[in-house]
């Protein structure tokens, strides 16, 4: 297992849980801090119950959102509820904001406590192929000696730098070219019990409070707007604000907190390998740009994927890359529709008319506002906003 984050340290309690000998490799050493929305769905829950970490989670103090507040770029104002849907009922009815630092220990913690051999401070530096699959990877420790590790199967969950997708030749640019700034606001007032977002086009906010008066702040531009500032990121953070009016006043009085950081592109797109013994998970299997930030779900849920395809190949002794494309089928399976929804939530953000239009429309009707928020907080199948029938059901 290349990667101890979420998708990774999943994949790996997953297939311990199983039986199977799992060794993780990470580059880091936990607690580590991470850039990140800091939002988890609300079915996130139930993947991180499965995995025996969600009562940590709030012992440590995640905060409940009981839904999304959205500002459109004329000032209209809609918020929407996780709720039961129908037949659609979500874990918990409520989202989750916490710190990526305290999610990624506990699943740190949760990794330490079953028979895995987890690494910290190993860097994975390439991958090893012999006739025509991966049986392993290179790598050096924290005192930069060479190490290498040998196994039937490669789960690579090493991010969006992932080694792994690089070497064997995967990443491919996106036409999706955006950048994202993230920092901490300390005395928002009246940050309460759902997230905020702020379309402004060509840019959205993102505003989740993460702790006690402590709030994930993220602006999400065009990367060629933010990239000429990668030296002066708290100057065009400031002066971006000033530009998106209905965030600059919700933010008024509020204190920046910690240093801004940024990232960017956000999109790419990764290949499906072409060589065996090899799975790629999270955000290594590539990324688009999630309007409300639930990329850590997509993360869990592919482990879960992950993990029945991994199962069957290693039972069987069959880690082809035949045997193993069955990862693929059934991330499209689970992923396409959201990745729809999130394309068209895209044409939202780059259009002002369209998005004041849209939000004008969700006011007029709260029930099918909360079906997207349902569809966006992963409970809701997105194909159900595309069929009258199964939204008057």
């Amino acid at each position: 297992m290349v990667g101890a984050g979420p998708a990774g340290a999943a994949s790996a309690i997953l297939l311990a849980e199983r039986g199977f000998d799992v060794v993780v490799l990470d580059r880091a050493a936990f607690p580590r801090p991470k850039l990140c929305g800091e939002y988890l769905s609300p079915e996130a829950a139930r993947v991180l119950d499965r995995l025996g970490v969600l009562k940590s989670l709030d012992a440590a103090g995640a905060v409940p959102l009981a839904g999304m507040r959205i500002t459109a770029p004329d000032g209209t104002v809609v918020t929407g509820r996780y709720r039961a849907i129908g037949r659609w009922r979500p874990y918990r009815d409520h989202a989750l904001a916490v710190p990526r630092e305290t999610l990624d220990n506990l699943l740190a913690d949760r990794l330490r406590a079953l028979p895995v051999d987890f690494r910290e401070r190993v860097r994975v530096s390439d991958v090893l192929i012999e006739r025509g699959r991966v049986v392993g990877v290179e790598a050096t420790d924290a005192s930069g000696a060479p190490q290498r590790f040998r196994a039937p199967l490669v789960v690579a969950a090493d991010g969006r730098a992932s080694v792994v997708a690089h070497r064997l030749g995967l990443r491919r640019p996106h036409p999706l070219a955006r950048m994202a700034f993230v920092t901490y606001l300390t005395g928002l007032a009246d940050a309460g019990d759902v997230g905020e977002i702020f379309v402004d086009p060509p840019d959205y906010a993102i505003l989740n409070p993460v702790a006690p008066d402590r709030v994930n702040m993220s602006i999400v531009v065009p990367l060629a707007h933010g990239a000429p500032f990668s030296e002066r990121l708290d100057a065009f953070f400031v002066a971006r604000v000033k530009q998106l009016p209905h965030l600059a006043r919700r933010v008024a009085g509020a204190t920046i907190a910690t240093r801004v950081r940024a990232l960017g592109p956000l999109a790419y797109r990764v290949a499906p390998p072409a060589v065996g013994g090899v799975l790629l998970v999270g955000d290594a299997a590539g990324f688009y740009d999630p309007f409300t930030g639930e990329g850590v779900f997509t993360g869990l849920r592919s482990a879960e994927l992950a993990a029945e395809t991994a199962t069957a190949a290693l039972r069987s002794g069959d880690c082809s890359v035949a045997a193993l494309r069955a990862h693929t089928r059934a991330h499209h399976a689970v992923f396409a529709g959201k990745e729809r929804l999130t394309h068209a939530l895209q044409l939202l953000i780059r259009h002002r008319r369209v998005a004041n239009l849209a939000a004008h429309a969700l006011a007029r009707s709260p029930a099918l506002l909360d079906v997207v928020l349902g569809a966006i907080g992963d409970f809701v199948p997105p194909g159900a906003l595309l069929d009258p029938r199964r939204l008057r059901a």
